[in-house]
């Protein structure tokens, strides 16, 4: 069966494009804090108003946007998500010149909601762009190439940011990133979408009770929550873990976090094709419980040196999946509601705000490789999240 129809391979290829856009600004605004740190000599907490700024705005930004594009189209979406992320990376260039780290964060602020606006508008968009029976698959093609975002965020961070760290290089870097966007945007207006609007224009109030009332939508939400707070979660703490464990400096540790990254950019590709085999949901069930093992394998091994680096790395490879499933799997069957859902699924990206902050306590108190324990229970809300899904297709995983 066909993953998108004909006429829509250009519109699918072009807005799978957007994933690889917002994965890009995520991993970027992580090398920030160590930049900021240096340049304006911050403390932690200081510098932590990075994350609580773009983070802040997802969570914010979610909920108008998917009402913007139940009212307008999602052409109409991309485009001011677009307009969005670009005047903020260009605001960078002003806010060097003012040397203020309050017009930075207000960057940031305008630049990731750009980001959420895209996240709410492309993921049903796709979802949309041919028969049901693919639609999870289609999702996961499409954002196979986030983390592929993700991996030239940290090289152009390397590249141009960190290599000489100043308020100039952080800026000009998000300047060009800005014209870059500009273009895409362009070439977004010029071209030919399927608008995808709502056939009818139902109360917004009749979509969020059916959205309530629909346990698979609202779990769906909570599998997420906890998942986004795993994935920040286990990144936030690589380096750390990594230093800790093979008894080497930052720029090394990194390595690994790359690593790390090209490991969940691969085997995104790779559980896209099992798809063609398995269903989903008992696919992100094996994916899960791998995850539930690496982390004890992390916690349990601390001091071994390798094991544990490579059990860490391996979570990145089970994680792959599974934002892209919990959210095909939440939005499954839904059409005028689908708008409004995905916003909710956006939202609950505020898991990496507030969990992350969670785990840090945990390793200030018991040390970092305990602190994967947190990681570890949001692999089990997601297991059995996946278990409650995969019924009658998973008669081979079973709750014991």
């Amino acid at each position: 069966m066909k993953v998108a129809e004909r006429q829509n391979l250009l519109p699918f290829a072009l807005v799978s494009i957007l994933f690889l856009l917002w994965g890009l600004a995520n991993n970027m605004t992580d090398t920030l804090l160590a930049a900021f740190k240096k340049v304006m000599q911050m403390s932690d907490s200081q510098t932590s108003l990075i994350q609580f700024a773009f983070y802040g705005s997802y969570f914010c930004f979610a909920l108008p946007a998917a009402l913007f594009v139940k009212k307008f189209s999602y052409k109409a979406g991309i485009i001011l998500g677009l307009m969005l992320y670009a005047g903020g990376a260009i605001l960078f260039l002003p806010a060097a010149k003012a040397e203020s780290y309050l017009f930075y964060l207000v960057a940031i602020y305008i630049l990731a909601g750009g980001c959420s606006v895209l996240e709410t508008t492309a993921n049903p968009y796709i979802l949309s762009m041919g028969s049901a029976e693919t639609a999870t698959r289609r999702l996961n093609i499409a954002q196979s190439l986030n983390p592929i975002g993700s991996i030239m965020g940290i090289i152009l961070s390397k590249q141009f940011i960190l290599r000489d760290i100043s308020l100039n290089s952080i800026s000009e870097t998000y300047m060009g990133l800005g014209l870059v966007l500009l273009a895409i945007m362009i070439i977004m207006l010029m071209s030919r979408m399927p608008e995808g609007k709502d056939e009818e224009k139902g109360c917004i109030s009749v979509s969020f009770k059916r959205l309530i009332k629909n346990k698979r939508y609202t779990w769906g939400i909570v599998a997420q929550f906890f998942y986004v707070g795993a994935q920040i979660g286990v990144w936030s703490f690589t380096i750390r873990l990594v230093m800790q464990e093979l008894n080497i400096e930052e720029a090394n540790a990194a390595t690994y976090y790359l690593a790390s990254i090209i490991c969940f950019c691969l085997a995104r590709f790779f559980f896209t094709w099992l798809m063609k085999f398995y269903h989903p949901a008992k696919l992100m069930a094996w994916a899960s419980a791998a995850d539930i093992i690496l982390c004890l394998i992390v916690i349990l091994m601390s001091g071994s040196g390798m094991i544990a680096v490579t059990a860490l790395v391996l979570i990145s490879f089970f994680m792959s999946l599974q934002f892209p499933t919990i959210y095909g799997i939440a939005l499954e069957g839904m059409t005028e509601d689908a708008k409004i859902g995905a916003s909710g699924l956006i939202m609950a990206i505020l898991g990496g705000a507030l969990l992350t902050p969670l785990q840090g306590y945990v390793s200030d108190v018991f040390g970092v490789s305990v602190s994967y324990a947190v990681p570890l229970v949001c692999f089990v809300v997601v297991l059995w999240y996946s278990l409650a899904n995969c019924k009658p297709h998973c008669k081979t995983v079973k709750i014991k």
